[in-house]
């Protein structure tokens, strides 16, 4: 069953975009913007909330990586699946009201427990976004346009986490000068913070309810079930022990397989929480890591062709990882930036919300948008060109981040900071656009879930925790920042393979993805 749609055409020409479709990327990068906002408000608010709740560095790293980016990569795997098959722009709306609610239930959190539920719930709601986005602006935009467009909505990632910052200090140093000993049910200014910017959330749910769905691409599947009803197959997919019985669908091997790789994630988060101490941390991340073993190794059965095109397709999985590893220092700097020029540097709350803020959302606005026109104008001469604007995002920002956090100079730091950061977020509207070009347009959905995995459990899951657990190791904030360099000759090896790859991976899509589906 193929949900209904409006009478708007997906664009399948190379003529350049309608006005509405830039009308409706306008809406959407809005939505990304409080997306960021709400996800990373939490930077700002990271010193106050350690002292409040009593944490340590490891317990921040966890708040803002892994407790939401466990959550928001899983659920985006059937949610990804359902933007391929059902309606877009209702599956959006329902995923702004539901973290904008959870944002503001973040303000009524009184110890960690409470607080990761909330951003567990945040990255749920969250998980609706960018495959609902990508698909829309996939149809609504022509192929030789598509890296910009997404490079625009991309921005809204770096206007949303600058913006997030110069919200979050004022709104908490109003609060906490009006009510100093804690407002209305003994609420202090981090937790107002939360509560202002998840309410504005349901309201933009509306706006976002009126744009018009657009036809769908004519390979789109339909069925005899329901999108939903395969939503919670596929979610089914994901959740132990309902992932022994999937495997048991494939046979007594693929049990064993199944079984085998449960142990062995078992045994990875029993030993790095031996090493770290931190048992949040690093149950999620196992647990992340084998629901999508599972999910994968069902689709293979359910939809050979797009685990093919996906999962089966080194360009696309070298592309996803080498990325992963960019976003991995992002979302590090991100987090722990301010909280290092509070504490390491002695710099004011109010100074650092409004420079780094400013610095993000222009560095990253610039950077994403420059990558963007950089990245299509490669393409069109090199069938790997955009693998390249990739490669820079991982090698410019290695001496910026030494310089800003070696330095004693504010100023110095300040600039680092919004250099490392414009040179990071030219990367990713080249990822994501190469990522589209290696599946057919009804995987769409599928293939922005797959690569949003590596930015999450990857990136966001891993990078704000690493820092903070080397800080609490050797007592330095600023060595758990710097460690960050060490990933880089990672992801340029696997982004070297994905470019050598790429080429042949794209000419031959409609070629494997019969022969995947035994047409």
């Amino acid at each position: 069953m193929t949900e209904e749609t409006t009478a708007v055409p997906a664009d399948r020409s190379d003529a350049p975009a309608s006005a509405y479709s830039w009308y409706v990327l306008g809406v959407l990068v809005v939505v990304y913007i409080l997306n960021f906002i709400d996800r990373q408000i939490l930077a700002i608010l990271a010193v106050d909330i350690k002292r409040d709740l009593q944490l340590d560095d490891s317990d921040l790293g966890f708040l803002g990586g892994a407790a939401f980016a466990v959550f928001y990569a899983l659920f985006g795997v059937p949610l990804g699946r359902l933007a391929d098959r059902w309606h877009r722009v209702r599956l959006l709306t329902i995923g702004l009201v539901l973290w904008s609610t959870m944002t503001a239930l973040s303000g009524f959190a009184r110890n960690f427990l409470t607080l990761s539920l909330a951003r567990m719930g945040v990255g749920v709601g969250e998980a609706t976004a960018s495959p609902t986005a990508y698909s829309l602006i996939s149809d609504y935009f022509p192929a030789r346009q598509r890296g910009t467009a997404l490079a625009i909505y991309s921005s809204g990632l770096y206007l949303g986490g600058g913006v997030s910052l110069l919200i979050g200090a004022q709104i908490s140093k109003w609060w906490d000068a009006a009510y100093p000993g804690g407002g209305i049910g003994g609420l202090v200014g981090w937790q107002a913070a939360f509560m202002a910017v998840g309410v504005p959330g349901v309201l933009l749910a509306l706006w976002v309810a009126s744009l018009r769905e657009p036809a769908r691409q004519p390979d789109t599947a339909s069925g005899e079930r329901h999108p939903l009803i395969d939503f919670f197959i596929d979610l089914s997919m994901l959740l132990p022990p309902l992932t022994v019985i999937h495997a048991a669908l494939r046979g007594p091997k693929a049990v064993l397989i199944n079984l085998m790789m449960a142990a062995a994630m078992t045994a990875f988060a029993f030993a790095m929480i031996k090493l770290t101490g931190n048992v949040p941390q690093w149950a999620a991340i196992a647990f992340g890591y084998y629901a999508v073993f599972s999910w994968a190794a069902t689709l293979r059965r359910h939809d050979p062709a797009t685990f093919q095109l996906i999962w089966g397709t080194p360009a696309f999985v070298c592309t996803a990882l080498g990325y992963g590893l960019v976003s991995l220092g992002a979302y590090a700097l991100a987090f722990w930036s301010a909280a290092y020029g509070e504490t390491v540097l002695g710099l004011p709350k109010g100074e650092l919300a409004f420079v780094l803020g400013g610095c993000g959302a222009s560095s990253g606005f610039l950077g994403v948008i420059l990558g963007g026109h950089m990245s299509d104008w490669l393409r069109s001469r090199n069938p790997s060109g955009r693998i390249l604007v990739v490669m820079f995002g991982i090698l410019a920002p290695i001496i910026p981040i030494w310089i800003g956090f070696t330095t004693e100079s504010a100023v110095m730091f300040y600039l680092m900071n919004f250099l490392a950061g414009m040179f990071a977020a030219t990367a990713l509207g080249a990822a994501a656009a190469t990522t589209q070009d290696l599946v057919l347009p009804r995987m769409r959905g599928t293939a922005t879930a797959s690569f949003f995995l590596a930015t999450t459990l990857v990136g966001l899951g891993l990078g704000p925790f690493m820092v903070g657990a080397i800080s609490d190791l050797t007592g330095s904030l600023r060595i758990g920042v710097l460690s960050l360099i060490a990933v880089a000759p990672i992801s340029l090896a696997l982004l070297v393979y994905a470019y050598r790859a790429l080429p042949k991976a794209e000419a031959t899509i409609a070629e494997r993805a019969l022969a995947a589906s035994g047409a």
